[in-house]
């Protein structure tokens, strides 16, 4: 920022409004910058967000007191819990983390907030503001979290507060409103910084601005958050996407040569908050599934419903497929427990364990209902055209003997074939059925999947195989996750192998 925009923020500071959005104030600075209006939010999404800061000042200033600007997080219920990036906290070194709020009268105030738990793998914080905002004083809302996965193509909005100057503000000066919209790219993954596992990430057209991590992405359609920003992504295919997407939304031609292009934001899904808070016992409150999306809910009200699941990641290095059959439990707390590794190695178990770990289920047992055990089933398809080997595979050797209780168990797997259209690539496919006492499968309800790699993955199961689950002893109808991960093919000459 230059001398004379400083000055200029500083008068605006004096002068305006305490609440405004960037669009704005961008517009003041500049006044010959067109000032371009994104579709409005409802009035209750600014009061649910709040900024990381640390309170440097004990006692005030004429300005009011002094503090540092760390990111943004948002309350998820009216008992004070907040969600952010874990990297905004550690970005405190250590320091005692805060929320500037807005009182209901008065100026903004800060309320400590206590660490509640932390996923620096997937880069998730759940935060407690003391005393509870929500008794009384200020002026707060909470916002639901998305039930359905994000699909690309979906718009959504990107919401966030700053302050004109992140690192020496007072509270007495104006707060920036940041809502700016954006469309759902792709999934990818990667391993974060520190990480000792992939994380599952939503590339988003928005341009990420300075002080947005851990900002809420709301999607445009249900207003809930599907997700977290996380920082800027920085890989070729989809910034190009990315910048083609942002010349399309501002009308701006290719062949413009002072174009700029914005680098997309990377948003950590709100799957891994859901988990945190699972695993914690802390309430949200979620949004209504879409009954547009394909669907359908489990037949059997005894089996557990799958709250929030991610697919395995197919191993980078690897030139083939292979398969990993997992056997566990689903707790009382809806996480996965005792899960028995039946088949599986390397990479392929290693991504495998790291997704179920962050699974989460409403379990029914506590209506006293026993589910038995649920068996889990990656299927990662070999990446050639024609497949290099036979795509059936058969396991009546691995077979559990002498368990009382066990999961169902897959004798035959028929690995799903590429569909032949152009527009099939790297996706997943899950799918959460029940398998009956008989061993063979019964209602599927699709928790990902659309398209040719769904049609070709449900083709495929109807060459599945199982033996039936086993409670003390006697065969129950018990539930199977099945998750099907394709890699993007290589075409080989079958005239030249």
């Amino acid at each position: 920022m230059t001398a004379t925009q400083l000055i200029l923020a500083l008068t605006l500071a004096a002068i305006l409004p305490p609440s405004l959005s960037s669009a704005e104030v961008r517009h003041l600075q500049n006044p010959g910058q067109p000032l371009k209006q994104f579709s409005a939010a409802p009035t209750h999404f600014d009061a649910a967000l709040c900024q990381i800061v640390y309170q440097v000042d004990r006692s005030p200033s004429p300005q009011g007191y002094r503090y540092l600007f760390y990111g943004n997080g948002f309350f998820i219920n009216n008992q004070g819990y907040v969600l952010t990036a874990a990297h905004v906290l550690k970005a405190l070194n250590g320091g005692q983390p805060y929320l500037l709020l807005r009182a209901t009268s008065g100026a903004p105030q800060f309320l400590e907030a206590n660490v509640v738990a932390i996923d620096y793998d997937h880069d998730v914080a759940l935060l407690r503001a003391t005393p509870n905002p929500f008794s009384g004083g200020f002026r707060v809302s909470f916002l639901s979290l998305a039930a359905d996965d994000p699909v690309p193509g979906q718009m959504a909005l990107a919401e966030a507060l700053h302050p004109l100057n992140p690192r020496d503000s007072y509270s007495s000066e104006p707060i920036l409103e940041e809502s700016s919209g954006g469309t759902v790219l792709s999934f990818e993954s990667a391993q974060l910084d520190g990480a000792r596992v992939d994380t599952e990430l939503l590339v988003f057209s928005h341009p990420v601005q300075p002080g947005q991590s851990g900002a809420a992405v709301i999607s445009a359609h249900s207003h809930a958050v599907i997700g977290l920003v996380e920082g800027q992504w920085l890989r070729g295919a989809l910034t190009a996407l990315a910048a083609a997407k942002h010349r399309a939304a501002n009308d701006v031609s290719d062949a413009s040569k002072d174009e700029v292009s914005p680098l997309p934001a990377v948003v950590i899904p709100i799957h891994y908050a859901i988990s945190l808070l699972q695993q914690k016992g802390v309430e949200w409150h979620a949004a209504m599934k879409n009954p547009q999306n394909g669907q359908v809910a489990a037949s059997d009200a005894a089996m557990p419903v799958p709250l929030s699941l991610v697919p395995a990641t197919f191993p980078s290095q690897s030139f083939f497929g292979a398969e990993v059959l997992l056997d566990a439990s689903i707790d009382s707390a809806g996480t996965l427990s005792d899960i028995r590794t039946l088949h599986g190695e390397g990479e392929f178990l290693e991504n495998a364990l790291a997704a179920v770990r962050t699974w989460t289920f409403r379990n029914p047992r506590s209506t006293g209902q026993e589910t038995g055990r649920a068996v889990i089933v990656f299927d990662f398809p070999q990446p050639y055209i024609p497949p290099r080997s036979a795509t059936e595979r058969h396991y009546d050797d691995l077979r559990p003997t002498e368990l009382k209780d066990s999961a169902p168990f897959p004798l035959t797997i028929d690995e799903p074939a590429y569909p032949e259209e152009a527009t099939a690539r790297t996706g997943s496919v899950m799918l959460y059925a029940t398998v009956d006492r008989t061993g063979q499968l019964g209602s599927i309800q699709v928790v990902r999947g659309v398209g040719p790699l769904l049609r070709v993955t449900l083709a495929a199961l109807r060459n599945w195989r199982f033996l039936p689950a086993r409670q003390r002893g006697t065969a129950i109808d018990s539930a199977a996750v099945i998750v099907v991960t394709f890699r993007q093919p290589l075409v080989v000459d079958r005239a030249r192998d």
